[in-house]
């Protein structure tokens, strides 16, 4: 990150923003699926949109769960008893399919690859970490998340002013390449008809007084609460949901590259999910490892071939004295296989877990006893340390 001043803004969408709907129907079925069989082969994609879910995709297991059964139990766990989008009353289609042959002849383990797997997909991943805030993640969507998630829980702890639909967006002064201010937030949330502006007013800032470091909020600190002056009706009864579409959302705010690979609906042998988990992975543990104070790490793979193609690191100027991102690099590959099956067997990912990752990122989460967020783990400083060349 250069030094200099400048603004820098990320936003976040709660779980109930139909996008988020969508990522979270497609991990449910993949959840579903894993736990029928850890070695299944899954991609769903699912639309949402007024008194409709659509799936569609290719599996691969010895059965198949009750997709309907999940698809509604997600919108009642979300929240959602619209009449025009209700759990008991929307209309499911479920057009999924048998994985390709050829698909599988690649990925699985066989004479070209014995005792490995080739990539699901070709796909070029990023992963990046700042020490910018104790979570490693960029504090422009560290904290666009942080808002959602606190609305979040108040919602289902009986606050009867907020519906599940909302956006926030979070634009922060830096200063000499580092944080220093919040100059906007953005709320916009759904709401009870007789909830005011001055009432979700009231509650943003009070949140952002919980959230933000002291000082960052200051006299300049402007504050949106619904634009458009009001934000009654919401959702998939209101607007077109699919999986996929927040990948800068889920990932680091627009801070760091991207390879353009959604996450959610599908199972890790596809390296758009798991190498881009791998990636943060790394990142995260050279920042812990006092290597850098920011990292970006991009990997590249090809559909059929195991190990990836290349792998790219920047520091952006802040890397440790004495050490070169050529010397990382070489650390990385002796402390960790990036093949398809490496990742999976190193972060524990062929696990029903997924749906932990649908709403307020894959990334700066803390790790959860069944495994999820696995990837935000550090246990990895020790060992590039020791593999560091001399």
């Amino acid at each position: 990150m250069s030094h200099k001043e400048f603004y820098f803004t990320s936003e976040s969408v709660s779980e109930g923003h139909p996008d988020k709907v969508a990522d979270r129907i497609s991990d449910a079925v993949l959840d579903a699926y894993l736990t029928i069989d850890p070695e299944a082969r899954v991609a769903v994609e699912t639309l949402v949109t007024e008194n409709l879910v659509v799936l569609a995709g290719e599996v691969r297991a010895p059965r198949h769960p009750a997709v309907e059964e999940i698809v509604r139990q997600e919108i009642r766990n979300i929240g959602y008893d619209d009449a025009r989008f209700h759990p008991d009353t929307v209309r499911i289609e479920n057009h999924l399919h048998e994985q390709a042959s050829e698909i599988a002849q690649g990925v699985d383990e066989n004479d070209t690859h014995e005792g490995e797997e080739g990539a699901g997909d070709q796909g070029i991943m990023f992963g990046y970490a700042t020490n910018e805030t104790k979570t490693l993640m960029p504090a422009p969507i560290y904290y666009a998340n942080k808002i959602l998630e606190e609305c979040a829980k108040r919602r289902k702890a009986g606050d009867q002013s907020l519906r599940p639909d909302a956006k926030s967006q979070v634009t922060l002064k830096y200063v000499n390449g580092r944080p220093e201010s919040v100059k906007t937030v953005l709320l916009s949330h759904q709401h009870a008809p007789e909830t005011t502006q001055d009432d979700l007013l009231t509650l943003l800032k009070e949140l952002c007084e919980s959230i933000f470091p002291k000082g960052w909020l200051t006299s300049d600190t402007k504050y949106l609460v619904n634009p458009t002056g009001s934000f009654i009706e919401g959702g998939p009864a209101v607007d077109t949901g699919l999986t996929g579409r927040k990948i800068i959302v889920d990932t680091y705010g627009g801070m760091s590259r991207h390879g353009g690979g959604a996450f959610s609906g599908k199972d890790p042998t596809k390296v758009d999910r798991s190498a881009a988990y791998a990636a943060r992975y790394l990142a995260k543990n050279i920042v812990a490892a006092g290597f850098a104070e920011d990292c970006e790490i991009q990997l590249c793979y090809a559909i059929g071939v195991a190990e990836p193609l290349a792998i790219y690191l920047e520091t952006f100027g802040t890397i440790k004295q004495g050490v070169t991102e050529q010397m990382l690099v070489e650390s990385i590959r002796k402390s960790m296989s990036l093949t398809p099956r490496g990742i999976r067997k190193h972060l524990g990912l062929n696990k029903p877990m997924y749906i932990h990752t649908t709403s307020y990122g894959h990334f700066g989460r803390e790790p959860l006893p069944n495994g999820c967020f696995s990837w935000e783990k550090t246990d990895l400083v020790d060992q590039l340390k020791a593999n560091l060349p001399t």
